[in-house]
């Protein structure tokens, strides 16, 4: 959000003084000359800013869909269920550092949930809000089998891919991030871990809660 601000204010700050220059009695063929170099070089602003804002809310999305599967994939797993970590090895004073932690939460379990986490992005599709055009993206196929409001969203092969590849690249760079807050966060993990900490999502904090 911030380089899509800067592209809209440095567009907006050269349209000023082009105009002012426009309605002045000593406007020549060079002020035609440079509104036509400000024309094109505002369309230029305007697919560079339209860009860059696309590619942030598909890692936006990504980042959302991704905390969504793991947390449902994590809630599927008996809470109750415990396992042993720590170091076997006797200490001097004859203990062993194990402590029992959930299977759900625990580093290994979770390591294995995020190597086929991705995959799951073939059951995302795109949706366009029809006044801010920004993008995102939910699920369209169920997982209980249930029906699903389609009307507004898009299953396409490509947004598909395109969704998996930038899960794939956010779990690989906020690997660590993501095991932390999954081994210990239980609550708005979405908006802490996608906005504030990987700053994935600039507007983050307005959207509304996905449904799992």
């Amino acid at each position: 959000m911030v380089r899509f601000s800067k592209c809209l204010e440095t567009a907006w700050n050269r349209c000023i003084v082009v105009v002012a220059e426009l309605h002045t009695k000593q406007a020549t063929m060079r002020t035609s000359l440079r509104a036509l170099s400000l024309f094109v070089i505002l369309s230029l602003l305007h697919i560079h800013c339209q860009g860059a804002r696309q590619s942030q809310d598909l890692k936006c999305g990504a980042c959302r869909a991704l905390v969504d599967e793991m947390e449902w994939a994590i809630s599927q797993v008996d809470p109750k269920k415990m396992i042993q970590t720590g170091s076997f090895r006797i200490n001097p004073d004859g203990s062993q550092s194990i402590r029992e932690v959930p299977l759900a939460r625990s580093e290994g379990h979770l390591l294995e949930l995020m190597e086929g986490v991705c995959e799951k992005m073939n059951e995302y599709g795109e949706r366009v809000d029809p006044t801010s055009n920004r993008k995102t993206y939910t699920r369209i196929t169920s997982r209980d089998g249930k029906a699903m409001d389609l009307s507004d969203g898009a299953l396409d092969s490509r947004v598909s891919a395109q969704l998996k590849f930038a899960c794939e690249t956010i779990a690989e760079q906020y690997e660590d991030e993501l095991i932390e807050f999954f081994a210990h966060e239980n609550d708005n993990v979405k908006d802490k871990l996608c906005s504030k900490r990987t700053d994935l999502c600039d507007h983050a904090l307005k959207m509304p809660h996905d449904e799992l």
